[in-house]
């Protein structure tokens, strides 16, 4: 017997689809995804996906996921010094780059590399998230270009002067000698344990 289709099973296949591939399904590829034999049909469900507001569509015409499909179910808080007895309840549906991302439109990710912010508990594979634009303070961890290299260091302005130290006893402070160039302040770090 066939399966019969649903809202979420169409979403699902294009999800799966997008974790895959990194990219949407082409219209003739969502024949065989959603299981049906004609574009009509694909085209009934992208329209149901879109009202739902699970897929969006730009003035081209190009399809999206919304960000709310790669949300995921909050289920409570957990200690992380004595346990405690905590029930496991659905408290909220958090979409990570809604959670750490504020400004999507100045934002970009960076892969990290060495090992000065080790003490900043940033490492070696680690995702940054950078904002352009925003003022830096004392202590922020920033990404800069310093006299033609890009580095991540701690910000600090001291007597009008610019210094980036590292979070490595091992690594002297940077102090620009020619250009200083702020690339952004990082707002998020993301760490996979399996990869």
């Amino acid at each position: 017997m066939k399966e019969k289709r649903t809202l979420q099973s169409v979403h699902k296949s294009l999800i799966s689809f997008f974790r895959e591939n990194r990219r949407m399904p082409s219209y003739a590829e969502m024949l065989d995804l959603i299981g049906v034999r004609s574009k009509s049909v694909v085209n009934f469900w992208v329209r149901k996906l879109i009202e739902a507001g699970l897929l969006e569509k730009d003035p081209k015409g190009h399809l999206s996921l919304a960000r709310r499909s790669f949300a995921i179910p909050m289920v409570g808080s957990i200690q992380a010094g004595f346990p405690s007895p905590e029930e496991e309840s659905l408290c909220d549906i958090i979409s990570m780059d809604e959670y750490l991302i504020t400004r999507p439109e100045s934002s970009f990710i960076l892969q990290v590399n060495g090992d000065s912010m080790n003490g900043a508990g940033i490492i070696e594979g680690d995702l940054v998230i950078v904002e352009k634009g925003r003022d830096p303070k004392n202590g922020d961890v920033v990404v800069a270009e310093v006299d033609d290299e890009w580095t991540m260091k701690y910000f600090k302005k001291e007597n009008g002067r610019v210094i980036l130290e590292a979070a490595n006893a091992n690594y002297p402070a940077i102090i620009p000698q020619r250009e200083l160039r702020l690339g952004g302040v990082v707002t998020a770090v993301i760490r996979k344990y399996h990869r």
